[in-house]
């Protein structure tokens, strides 16, 4: 297995920085997820990893030896991409089995290997076929039976979800999940998918324009976001935000007002995640109009616009209500966000495992 030390590695092309000194430690068995949207450095990242891309600043160390300079086939890394890269003229069983004949293991050696792989996806019925004749999830098991194969001390997995369509994401989702339990192997996974992140992850990575903005367990990072990026991209829906300022310990903002706040008076950015609002008859801390009513089965999402800000706000199942109506909603005080209005960082506590 593997322990990752990523220290103070930069990515530039002339002067675009494309990641900015990520300084981070990976554990052993860990399944690390770098999460952010198109652009944010996460796939540079990871090809910095695997030595697919040149590190302009800094050293990648796996198990304590320097592999900046080491070619991507001597890191002992396996990887699955978002396309599945499968040889079409090959059956299901070939392309498992082509890393074993590439890295030179012995011929007697192949099948059991093969068919272990095969077991763990629930390939063997299909080992007899050519990738056209697969479905996308089915494909994208190949990949992941063809990089299980190897036995590697690392997987890399960029976007490999992506094709897939929502019912096959969720299956494939818990697969994956599964089979990083059973292998017990170092994986950092690439998504923009935060759904993804938060179902799959030890740890959390999130990043933006490069940068690391956040690093900690699902629930870290959900319920302590860092930042107002950080709060604004993880959750569905995401955090709600609010600009007002305090004054003697009341936040006002435009159609709302919240008293007992302890924080020093000045703007701020007040936060507030949509189950954690109540809707009640008249009074409310946050009034405005429905905007627009979603049925979730499960719950209703009311969309509120509160002033200038669009705000949602989780209510009972059964709860509806005329666009435009009126609508008055109350906050607890414990789950009340407040991030500096300039720089956009939290104020006050921080995670509690910080």
């Amino acid at each position: 297995m593997a322990q990752i030390e990523l220290r103070d590695i930069s990515k530039r092309w002339g002067t675009f920085v494309g990641v900015h000194k990520f300084d981070l430690t990976i554990a052993d068995r860990e399944f690390l997820v770098l999460l952010g949207p198109s652009g944010c450095g996460k796939t540079t990242t990871m090809r910095m990893i695997a030595g697919l891309e040149d590190i302009s600043e800094g050293e990648v160390l796996i198990d304590g030896r320097r592999v900046n300079d080491l070619d991507p086939k001597d890191r002992d890394i396996a990887m699955v991409f978002q396309s599945y890269a499968l040889y079409p003229n090959m059956n299901v069983y070939d392309n498992i089995r082509f890393p074993l004949k590439v890295r030179g293991v012995p011929a007697a050696d192949h099948d059991a290997k093969v068919m272990r792989a095969a077991e763990m996806v629930e390939l063997v019925p299909f080992l007899k076929r050519r990738p056209a004749e697969l479905s996308g999830g089915q494909r994208q098991r190949v990949a992941l039976a063809r990089a299980i194969v190897r036995e590697p001390n690392l997987f890399l997995m960029d976007e490999p979800l992506s094709n897939l369509d929502a019912k096959l994401r969720v299956s494939t989702r818990a697969q994956i999940k599964h089979l990083s339990h059973e292998l017990g192997v170092t994986t950092i996974y690439v998504t923009h998918d935060q759904i993804e992140a938060m179902t799959l992850a030890d740890r959390v990575v999130v990043m933006n324009a490069g940068v690391v903005q956040q690093v900690g367990t699902p629930t870290d990072i959900y319920d302590w976001p860092a930042n107002t990026f950080v709060a604004s991209f993880i959750g569905t829906p995401a955090m709600n935000l609010m600009e007002g300022r305090i004054d003697d310990g009341v936040f006002t903002g435009e159609n709302v007002t919240i008293a007992g706040i302890a924080a020093p008076d000045g703007p701020v950015t007040l936060g507030f995640r949509a189950e954690d609002a109540q809707m009640v008859p008249t009074g409310g801390q946050i009034n405005g109009q429905v905007y627009s009513l979603e049925l979730l089965g499960d719950a209703t999402m009311a969309t509120v616009r509160a002033g200038g800000a669009i705000v949602s706000i989780k209510c009972s199942k059964d709860f509806r209500a005329a666009i435009g109506a009126d609508f008055a909603a109350q906050i607890p005080l414990s789950a009340v966000h407040l991030f500096d209005a300039a720089s956009g960082l939290r104020i006050g506590h921080s995670s509690p495992s910080h």
